[in-house]
């Protein structure tokens, strides 16, 4: 019975890794990937219109 004992956090963990990798693959694309990518090109032209707007220190 000590195999038993020994083989299962390792499977545990296994099905564990095996079910976030299948939802990470499932939520890439998809109905919501236009919408992802309209708020991640928001949040960088935003950055960078902050970035141009700031005063460069002279060096």
């Amino acid at each position: 019975m000590d195999y038993v004992s020994a083989l299962l956090p390792p499977a545990v963990m296994a099905v564990f890794f095996i079910g976030v990798i299948r939802v990470i693959v499932k939520t890439q694309g998809g109905a919501n990937k236009a919408k992802e990518d309209a708020v991640v090109d928001a949040a960088l032209a935003r950055a960078e219109g902050t970035r141009q707007a700031s005063p460069q220190p002279k060096a």
